[in-house]
Order: C-alpha cells, then sequence, then structure tokens
C-alpha cells in the first residue's frame, strides 16, 4: 500500500488555488458549476491523512449512533 504524506506547503497553495479559481472548461470549473462547495475540499486538504481518518471515523460512530436510535424507535 502506498503511504501517502501531507502536501508541502506550496503544492497546497497550488491545489487551494486551482480550487478558488478553476481553469475555464476544466472538471473543476464544471463540479463548481454544478454546486460542490470547493472550500470543503480545500479545508479537508489541510488537514494530515491522520486527522481526516479520525474525523470520518467520528462520523461514521454518529452515524451509527443515529441508526441505532431509530432502530430502537421501531420497536
Amino acid at each position: 500500500m502506498k503511504t501517502r504524506h501531507n502536501p508541502t506547503p506550496d503544492r497546497l497553495a497550488r491545489a487551494e488555488d486551482l480550487l478558488r479559481n478553476p481553469r475555464p472548461g476544466s472538471r473543476i470549473e464544471a463540479a463548481q458549476k454544478f454546486g460542490i462547495d470547493l472550500t470543503l475540499l480545500i479545508e479537508k486538504l489541510r488537514l494530515s491523512p491522520a486527522e481526516r481518518v479520525r474525523r470520518m471515523h467520528d462520523a461514521a460512530n454518529a452515524a451509527e449512533q443515529v441508526r441505532g436510535a431509530a432502530r430502537r424507535d421501531r420497536t
């Protein structure tokens, strides 16, 4: 499995610039026009991979708690 490292500040700045100012006709521009909030991607890129996993894990746990509460309410 490939090991991913945090992007360098320069690469992060370039990625952020592309997301904030997509090239005309690019897929990023199409996503933006479709209504995708690209600032959320920028926010996630600023996190370390470990922090992204932690947040995903927290969200999955919260979803499971809601699912469990819904099951209890049905019975």
